[in-house]
C-alpha cells in the first residue's frame, strides 16, 4: 500500500494537527483502566516534536452527539499524556483559534472531544475547515476511527496536506502484509457470535484465501446448513442459504472451509457448567441433543487448526472459537491462541489479529505479545477484513485525497 508516510513532511515550524484516539476505558473513578491507545500515539507526538513542530491533537470520547457533555471531556487526559510525553500538555476547552498564537515548536496542545460538535459525526465541511485551521497539516494517527467519515478524522483532509502518523502505518504495513501480498498459504480464523454481523467478511475472505476456518455461534448456522442439529445453541436459520452460497464460492476459490468436527455443550450457559464434548456426525445421526447449546468447539478441532497453522505462512484471526468469557468455554481459543503463538516464535507463522473481542481472547491466553501483530481497533478492523474502502486511509493513500 503506497501510503504518505509523516516522514516525508516538512514539519519544523509547523503546526500538526493529529488525529488519535483517546477513547479511553476508564475506572469507577476515573482514571484510565487501559492505557494502551495512549501509548500508541506517543510515538507519532514524540517525532513531530523532535522534528521542530508544534502539535495539535483531536480525538473523540464516547457519544456525546453533538452535545457538550462534561462526563464526557478529555480534560481527563491531559494530565497522564504530559506525564508519558515528559513535558507540558495544555487543554482547550472550546475551539479558540487565538489558542494557537503562543504554541511553539515541540508545544502540546489536546482539544476538547470532538463529539461536543454537532458536525463532526456528520463531516460537516463548514467543520473540517474550522479545524483545518488549526494546523499547517494534518496527520492521521487513528485506525480503529478509520472507517468514519467524521469531520476529525477525514473531512479536514480536503483542507490541509495530509499524512499518516507512525502508528498509523505501522499498522497498514502489516495489514497489507496480511492480506494484500501476504506470506502464502493464508489461513483465518472467524468467530463471533452471528453470520449476520459476517457476510461481508466471509464473502471476501473465501477468494482471497487458501483455508477459513469458521467458530463460534456463527459456525452453527454453517452446522445447520449442512444438515447438522444443533440443539438449542444460537443460530440463524434465515441464513441457511447464505450460508450455502459461502461454501459453494469457497470451493469454487479453492479456499477450503475448516467446521468444527466435534463441539463442547452444555444444558445451561453458566460457568463451571456441566459438559459434553459430541462429535459432529453425518447428517441424521446421533449427535447435539435437543436440550443442549454449543459454547464451544471440541479437541478434535482444535487439533485440525493447529495442523491448518502447520500447514499456513499466514494467520489472520478475528473473533474467538466459543464462549470464551465464560469458562470452560474458553478453552478452545486459548490452546488455538497459544498453539499459534508458538508457531510465530519458531518464526514458522505471520499471526495478524484485530477486533474487541478477539484481543480480549488473546490477552486471556497472555499470547498478545506473541502474535506478529494486533490491532485494537474494532469497527476499523473488520471493514478492511471485509474489503472495504476506509475513509480514514483513503485520505493517506497516495493518489487519493
Amino acid at each position: 500500500m503506497d501510503i504518505k508516510r509523516l516522514e516525508e513532511a516538512d514539519l519544523s515550524g509547523k503546526t500538526a494537527l493529529v488525529r488519535v484516539d483517546f477513547n479511553l476505558p476508564r475506572s469507577e473513578d476515573g482514571s484510565i483502566s487501559d492505557d494502551t491507545r495512549l501509548q500508541a500515539a506517543l510515538p507519532t507526538i514524540r517525532y513531530l516534536r523532535e522534528q521542530g513542530a508544534a502539535v495539535v491533537l483531536l480525538s473523540h470520547f464516547g457519544r456525546p452527539k453533538g452535545k457538550v457533555d462534561p462526563a464526557l471531556s478529555l480534560g481527563f487526559v491531559a494530565a497522564p499524556l504530559a506525564e508519558a510525553l515528559e513535558t507540558p500538555v495544555r487543554f482547550l476547552s472550546a475551539p479558540n483559534i487565538n489558542a494557537l498564537d503562543d504554541l511553539g515548536s515541540g508545544d502540546v496542545l489536546l482539544m476538547e472531544n470532538t463529539r461536543f460538535q454537532p458536525g463532526e459525526t456528520t463531516n460537516d465541511p463548514a467543520l473540517a475547515k474550522e479545524l483545518a485551521e488549526f494546523g499547517d497539516l494534518f496527520v492521521m494517527d487513528a485506525f480503529s476511527a478509520a472507517h468514519r467519515a467524521h469531520a476529525s478524522s477525514a473531512g479536514i483532509a480536503d483542507y490541509l496536506p495530509t499524512y499518516a502518523g507512525l502508528a498509523m502505518a505501522r499498522e497498514l504495513d502489516h495489514l497489507a502484509a496480511a492480506l494484500d501480498h501476504p506470506e502464502t498459504p493464508v489461513m483465518a480464523i472467524v468467530g463471533g457470535a452471528k453470520v449476520s454481523t459476517k457476510i461481508d467478511l466471509l464473502e471476501n475472505l473465501v477468494t482471497k484465501l487458501d483455508r477459513l476456518a469458521i467458530g463460534g455461534g456463527m459456525a452453527n448456522t454453517f452446522l445447520l446448513a449442512k444438515g447438522h442439529d444443533v440443539g438449542k445453541s444460537l443460530a440463524e436459520p434465515d441464513l441457511i442459504g447464505k450460508a450455502t452460497d459461502i461454501l459453494k464460492a469457497a470451493q469454487k476459490a479453492n479456499c477450503e472451509i475448516i467446521l468444527p468436527v466435534d463441539v463442547v455443550t452444555a444444558t445451561e450457559f453458566k460457568a463451571g457448567a456441566e459438559t459434553q464434548v459430541r462429535a459432529i456426525p453425518d447428517p441424521g445421526s446421533d449427535g447435539v441433543k435437543s436440550d443442549e447449546m454449543i459454547l464451544d468447539v471440541g479437541p478434535e478441532t482444535v487439533t485440525e487448526l493447529m495442523d491448518a497453522m502447520d500447514k499456513s505462512k499466514t494467520l489472520i484471526w478475528n473473533g474467538p472459537l466459543g464462549a470464551f468469557e465464560t469458562p470452560p468455554f474458553d478453552t478452545s481459543t486459548i490452546e488455538a491462541a497459544k498453539y499459534a503463538a508458538r508457531r510465530v516464535r519458531a518464526d514458522a507463522l505471520i499471526a495478524v489479529a484485530g477486533g474487541g473481542d478477539t484481543v480480549a481472547a488473546l490477552n486471556a491466553a497472555d499470547v498478545v505479545d506473541a502474535f506478529t501483530f494486533v490491532s485494537t481497533a474494532g469497527g476499523a478492523f473488520l471493514e478492511w477484513m471485509e474489503g472495504k474502502t476506509l475513509p480514514g486511509i483513503k485520505i493517506v493513500t497516495r493518489g487519493s485525497a
